[in-house]
């Protein structure tokens, strides 16, 4: 286990300071804005099931993956990534913090301040760039246009829906192509 959260460490640390990703288009550029505005207490509340993602070495090996979100002490909003490490059933692997919502009112952009080992500092912002009305998928990327990610609140997802959700990060602009897919837990 150490390992592995030496190499989170030195992934988040590395993916924190990559310069931009390339686009469907194939030049580099900056992540399109959030379109809808996030009921934040409806969203950043619950258990939301990873459906797709872009490879990076922090999630090799993990499948299963969820964030929840819930309210912290200080009235914001506290976040936990996991996963689980070769399969639904195999060891947990978390990193969590404190998230700042970074466009209040229209509460689209997040900043996450991981604590590894509970001292290493790691910034991160997630846009939410797309939703569904009733708040069932959403795609998230960062504001590089590197990382890019499906959820859903059901883990387990029909193929035409999944092919809609990677269809609308494609129209967002997104190179779908090296989008990997890890195994949920079954309902």
């Amino acid at each position: 286990m150490k390992s592995i959260l030496l190499a989170a460490i030195a992934a988040l640390t590395l993916a924190g300071c990559a310069g931009g990703a390339m686009t469907a288009q194939g030049t580099a550029g900056k992540a399109p804005e959030p379109r809808k505005r996030i009921d934040a207490a409806r969203f950043y509340s619950g258990t939301w099931r990873e459906i797709a993602r872009r490879p990076m070495t922090i999630t090799d090996g993990c499948v299963a993956g969820a964030t929840e979100y819930g309210p912290n002490r200080q009235g914001g909003i506290e976040v936990l990534d996991s996963c689980r490490m070769g399969s639904p059933k195999g060891e947990l692997k978390t990193v969590g913090g404190p998230g700042t919502i970074l466009d209040p009112g229209f509460n689209a952009k997040l900043r996450v301040d991981y604590k590894l080992f509970g001292v290493v500092p790691v910034q991160r912002d997630y846009w939410v760039l797309d939703r569904a009305e009733d708040y069932s998928w959403f795609i998230s990327a960062d504001p590089t246009f590197r990382d890019l990610y499906i959820f859903t609140r059901d883990p387990q997802i029909g193929a035409a829906q999944r092919n809609r959700l990677v269809q609308r990060a494609a129209a967002l602009g997104y190179d779908v192509s090296k989008l990997e897919f890890p195994e949920q837990p079954k309902r």
